[in-house]
């Protein structure tokens, strides 16, 4: 438990990730006096802090609390300009961020807290998916994707490749560093992303050679490229696929010898039809891939269909466990990309461009923002009880910053506390001045 207060709390996680910055090899820079630790926690805190814009933030900033607290809680010493901030974030590389990725998950692997997450007694599932960020007509980047219109016009975009540790009885989801969907990755979908997980998962598996995992993908990946990159990274999976992207793979089933199984669980009926060892199709026809299709039957009338292509050899003992862990992909969809749409993040807001990767980097700070938030949701007995308090997520980001812009706090645990009951924990300052409350 000492582990666990130490450095998975508010005051710890900002710690480990300022201290990360450390020991990454950053872009030299004479333009300005600024740190680039500066830069990027300054970023961090606009995530973490949920300011809807930079121009908020540029505003806020000027307040003489607001600086106290960027150095007492982001240990931010200089505060950048939002001119500053845009410029050297704008040249920063997003890989230069995935240091405080793979720390803060060290610190949640060492805490034990990932123990909860253990799928098959030894496995972590990791869902896979993409999603839209930005896009324009006029504004746009060298990086950007680009979709030529029969008009004419041009739409600018960009678009992420997102990871995070699931598990179908947990609601809080463990993002690892996200992957940027850029220009050069293709020309449609399914070429940007199949592009983009080669990199993720490529570097997944550098930072975290012996973690055994399980991927879940859409049935864009169940590809024969793809999942042979999965065999070469030692990396289990569970993809979905589509009975019309795989005439021969279905056609294969429904004249092989099938085995059944029907399962009563959870006020449905759940219908299992699988076989093993089939071919994927016919160009890759020595390929071999086990195959399992998926009915559920509720009391009130409803039916849904799955089907999925795993490496794990099929029984009637694991099937249902495999059908779960096939459904969880969807977590990264609504734990995930509607959280930080919707959830305070504004992830669709362009917080600026640039001519580089200010989107990209900003993409990656607001990430690490929300891996930052569900470890404490996790990890933080503060944090649970703050949502007890004030119910919805909204409130309590609204409540932490605002507490943030007009008292001076020493660490997060004071403002935390305060937040629950200000008057069993005064506010240390005032504009450097003690205060008061009655009690």
């Amino acid at each position: 438990m000492g582990f666990i207060r130490k450095h998975l709390s508010a005051d710890g996680l900002h710690r480990a990730v300022c201290n990360s910055l450390y020991k990454e090899r950053l872009p030299e820079c004479t333009k300005s006096d600024i740190s680039w630790r500066d830069c990027i926690m300054s970023g961090l805190a606009i995530f973490g802090l949920k300011f809807p814009s930079l121009l908020q933030f540029e505003e806020e900033k000027r307040k003489k609390v607001i600086g106290y607290n960027l150095k007492n809680l982001y240990h931010v010493n200089k505060i950048p300009s939002d001119t500053c901030l845009r410029e050297r974030l704008d040249i920063l590389l997003p890989n230069n961020l995935r240091r405080p990725f793979r720390t803060i998950f060290a610190f949640l692997q060492r805490g034990k807290m990932l123990d909860r997450y253990l799928y098959f007694g030894k496995y972590y599932l990791m869902s896979l998916d993409g999603t839209g960020q930005y896009s324009s007509n006029k504004i746009h980047c060298k990086n950007c994707c680009e979709k030529h219109h029969k008009d004419g016009e041009v739409t600018y975009y960009h678009q992420m490749l997102g990871a995070a540790i699931v598990h179908p009885d947990e609601q809080v989801v463990i993002p690892i560093a996200p992957e940027p969907i850029v220009k050069g990755d293709g020309k449609n979908k399914n070429d940007c992303e199949r592009n983009a997980s080669k990199r993720l998962l490529k570097d997944f598996r550098r930072e975290h050679p012996h973690l055994k995992t399980i991927i879940l993908e859409d049935a864009l990946a169940s590809n024969y490229p793809h999942l042979s990159l999965l065999d070469e990274l030692k990396l289990q999976y569970i993809i979905g696929a589509k009975p019309g992207d795989h005439n021969f793979l279905f056609d294969w089933i429904k004249h092989a010898k099938a085995n059944e199984v029907v399962i009563n669980n959870g006020g449905a009926k759940h219908i299992f039809r699988y076989v093993n060892n089939v071919p994927l199709n016919d160009e890759n026809y020595n390929y071999r891939v086990n195959v399992f299709e998926y009915w559920e039957e509720k009391l009130g009338g409803q039916k849904q269909y799955f089907s999925w292509v795993t490496s794990f050899e099929i029984t009637p003992n694991n099937v249902f466990d495999l059908m779960r862990a096939g459904r969880a992909r969807w977590k990264i969809e609504n734990e995930t990309f509607n959280t930080l749409k919707n959830g305070g993040y504004n992830f669709e807001h362009n917080y600026g461009h640039g001519k580089d990767n200010l989107c990209s980097a900003m993409t990656m700070l607001m990430l690490l923002a929300f891996l930052i938030d569900q470890v404490q949701f996790l990890c933080c007995n503060l944090r649970k009880k703050l949502k007890e308090k004030f119910r919805i997520w909204h409130k309590v980001f609204e409540s932490t910053r605002s507490m943030f812009q007009i008292i001076i706090w020493d660490n997060w645990s004071q403002l935390y506390e305060s937040l629950l009951d200000p008057r069993s924990h005064p506010p240390p300052n005032w504009f450097g001045m003690p205060i008061s409350i009655n009690r």
